[in-house]
């Protein structure tokens, strides 16, 4: 049986271009920094940099009422949210369905009539500021902040509703059905959606309970970073020179689409795991770090092992003939590894416990690179920004996403990278913090920001 050595794995990733040590962290971000530029600019670049025409407030107008609506894989939620004095988040009248077009084809009317039928109801008795809509599927953000859907993932059937205005739809079936509403209909994403809940559930300060600000000093900025599934960031930008754009009193937020960074840190097997994805030679990044691609990149990485008889175990076969594996079993096996269940763990017998810590340390490799990068981009973000916040007002980070918050050893990589890179030369003040109810919150925020 072969015995687990450290050095001899290290050599194999190192072999293979996959260990983070081969990685040049301040190059990195500068090479992030110079593909957001490219992309503001309209030059060609891996980032599209995408302007969402909103515009974020910095303080919360309390006792304003507004309609928030989240439209997700799986459920529509809608619910009239309200603001404290203290910028606090209260909902009411909460009501979740099942997404139009998840339970059989729906026409273009049907679509919007199903939107219409869930948010009439919470407008019959109260006046609202605005409507906030997180949509979670591909959009064009055009400059009244409407969104032309440019596509559904194949949960939702509905291809009638391809090409048309959201806002301008769910507004039209309204006033079929007898109710007016002539106030704003704001669309946005989820990654925009994130980063304005941070402006709610973040205070200024950097604290998670929202503290008095008795000086009356202006917040830093918030950013907004999703690491689940996918992976994005979305940020306050004042000069967009591509829509002729320079307002440094009134940034609006962009969409970097950062997980299709074309990313040049990539090893041979990074290489032929792509070739096998439905998209080769795209979102480079997101392959190397989100949640979708963890599992099996690792697995493939694995089968490498297993070829070069660094990873060496009974049922080993039995693993090579494995087409796939989901992050979420490779998660569970690097929690409990020595309790033998589920698809991975439970191929390694008693008295294979060398086999076992090869395959965590391999995980853990692949894990702090995927740190390493996601760290790179939100320096990246946070230098670009270039500007010298006070200690008290720090650039507050706003994260959602399960990669970030469950995967094993994620979290505490991302943020301790994050904290060498920022600390170099002088140091940044920021905070990360995970936010609840991104979605909802987000859209209300947003139905506040549209002036």
């Amino acid at each position: 049986m072969k015995k687990f050595n450290a050095h001899e794995i290290s050599d194999f990733a190192r072999f293979y271009g996959f260990h983070y040590d081969s990685i040049n962290p301040d190059s990195l971000v500068k090479e992030v920094i110079i593909e957001m530029e490219r992309g503001l600019s309209g030059a060609s670049s891996s980032l599209p940099m995408i302007p969402s025409y909103i515009t974020p407030v910095t303080t919360i107008p309390a006792g304003k009422t507004v309609l928030a609506l989240d439209a997700g894989g799986t459920n529509l939620r809608a619910s009239l949210v309200q603001f404290n004095e203290n910028g606090e988040a209260a909902t009411q009248g909460t009501t979740k369905t099942p997404m139009p077009g998840t339970k059989g084809q729906m026409n273009e009317k049907q679509f919007f009539d199903a939107i219409a039928d869930v948010t009439i109801p919470l407008l019959k008795d109260t006046k609202i500021e605005g409507i906030g809509f997180t949509f979670s599927y591909p959009m064009e953000i055009t400059p009244d902040s409407d969104g032309i859907l440019l596509g559904f993932s194949k949960e939702v059937d509905a291809p009638g509703v391809i090409g048309k205005s959201i806002g301008k739809g769910l507004r039209d079936a309204m006033a079929a059905k007898g109710c007016k509403y002539d106030g704003p209909i704001v669309m946005l994403n989820d990654t925009v959606a994130t980063l304005l809940s941070g402006v709610v559930s973040i205070s200024p300060d950097g604290e998670t309970v929202r503290t008095r600000n008795d000086f009356g000093t202006p917040p830093g900025p918030v950013i907004g970073f999703i690491l689940g599934t996918g992976f994005n960031t979305a940020y306050p930008e004042s000069v967009i020179p591509k829509i002729n754009y320079n307002s440094p009193s009134s940034p609006q937020i962009i969409v970097c689409e950062t997980g299709g960074f074309n990313l040049r840190y990539r090893g041979q097997l990074d290489r032929e795991y792509d070739s096998t994805t439905k998209n080769p030679g795209v979102y480079l990044l997101e392959k190397a770090s989100s949640g979708a691609y963890l599992g099996p990149l690792t697995l493939h990485i694995l089968k490498q092992a297993i070829k070069d008889k660094l990873l060496v175990f009974a049922k080993s076969e039995e693993l090579l003939s494995v087409p796939f594996l989901e992050t979420r079993y490779l998660n569970e096996f690097t929690h409990a590894p020595l309790r033998a269940e589920g698809p991975l763990g439970s191929l390694f017998a008693p008295d294979e416990s060398d086999a076992i810590a090869t395959v965590q340390y391999i995980t853990s490799i692949v894990t702090e690179r995927g740190a390493l990068f996601s760290a790179s981009v939100l320096a990246a973000t946070i230098r670009h920004l270039n500007r010298v916040y006070e200690p008290y007002s720090p650039v507050r980070i706003a994260v959602e996403g399960t990669t970030y918050m469950i995967y094993k050893g994620m979290r505490r990589a991302l943020e301790s990278q994050l904290h060498q890179m920022l600390l170099k030369n002088r140091p940044r003040p920021y905070v990360i913090s995970p936010v609840e109810q991104a979605s909802l919150f987000g859209a209300a925020v947003a139905a506040l920001s549209k002036k």
